[in-house]
């Protein structure tokens, strides 16, 4: 009788349901991404775990295989959303959502990676030493005209590789390495650094003008440190002969272990939303990819472009090449 009353009792006690939660690997800083995920929370009660794993990310999930705890993975470039979906470990996901909020050119056919945000890589040029129209396409980066007045990072940075894979999809690779020679004997230093750090050349006066995203002039403009440095630069939208202006995007697919499948694809879903859109370009000055949602109003002071059409997935596909032209000319000796 004891047991049974005990049972009863246990039976009577409404035990609380475990609170559902998203955990995510993610190649951005999570300082960037944690406003839209905590606004994430606050609206769904869902909680979110955030791992930055900067390298590796496609070698620890196949070595994690059926027990990784990743559900999510969010990168930057396009490049390393396809390596990770290459690697074999993620999922094809069906959303009407999605498909309804984001465009078919910023997500793959096969569904399993979906563009959250663009990005435009750009020409940041001194408002002191650069007249306007001075530069115009990413093939001019190449002409001795400039010569010592470039800066940039490392040649094998993502964003630099992305780049390149466009002038190899434009030209082709005979005249890929020359122009990167050419941009090469254009430095004024050697590779070194991050964006801002060629924006902080710039003011500095170490040379003219640099290649960087755009996000960053909004990075620098809120920070008292690095806000002379920004002032001292102007963007300048360079396009490719018979192109647009070279874009890239961060995206997230899911893992195909995802232990939390349902709140990943609420998180999928209410990261493509306006809201989320919205705050996607506030806090991070990016572009949103739902058609409609306004830029900021520092992006939009900023100007217009024409994105350049050429396929994200196909750009992917010749980073390779893009790395082999960039180690051929020793771009960082």
């Amino acid at each position: 009788m004891r047991l049974n009353f005990f049972a009863l009792a246990l039976a009577s006690v409404a035990l609380p349901a475990f609170a559902e939660e998203v955990n995510i690997y993610s190649h951005r800083q999570p300082e960037l991404i944690q406003p839209l995920l905590d606004a994430f929370t606050k609206e769904t009660g869902i909680t979110t775990n955030v791992a930055f794993v900067d390298k590796g990310m496609s070698e620890r999930l196949v070595a994690e295989g059926d027990r990784s705890p990743a559900d999510l993975v969010m990168t930057v470039d396009i490049a390393r959303l396809i390596q990770v979906v290459d690697a074999g470990v993620t999922q094809p996901v069906t959303s009407p959502v999605l498909e309804a909020n984001i465009p078919a050119e910023f997500r793959d056919a096969g569904n399993q990676w979906f563009g959250l945000t663009t990005r435009a890589r750009i020409v940041y040029a001194s408002k002191d030493r650069v007249a306007d129209g001075a530069v115009t396409t990413y093939e001019d980066l190449a002409d001795p005209k400039w010569k010592g007045k470039i800066c940039t990072r490392s040649g094998l940075n993502d964003y630099n590789v992305a780049l390149t894979s466009a002038v190899l999809a434009h030209h082709g690779a005979e005249y890929t390495k020359t122009w990167l020679e050419g941009l090469k004997a254009n430095l004024a230093r050697k590779p070194d650094g991050g964006d801002r750090d060629q924006v902080k050349a710039i003011w500095a006066g170490e040379c003219d003008i640099a290649i960087g995203n755009t996000y960053y002039m909004g990075q620098m403009l809120a920070d008292p440190e690095q806000k002379d440095w920004a002032n001292s630069v102007r963007i300048v939208f360079p396009v490719f002969e018979g192109g647009g202006t070279h874009m890239n995007i961060s995206g997230v697919a899911m893992t195909k272990a995802a232990p939390n499948r349902e709140a990943a694809l609420k998180l999928m879903e209410w990261l493509s939303s306006d809201e989320a859109q919205r705050l996607y370009a506030e806090t991070n000055n990016e572009f949103p990819v739902e058609p409609g949602v306004e830029r900021s109003e520092l992006v939009k002071s900023w100007g217009e472009f024409t994105p350049d059409s050429l396929s994200l997935s196909d750009l992917a596909k010749l980073r390779p090449d893009a790395l082999k032209l960039i180690e051929e000319v020793n771009f960082d000796g």
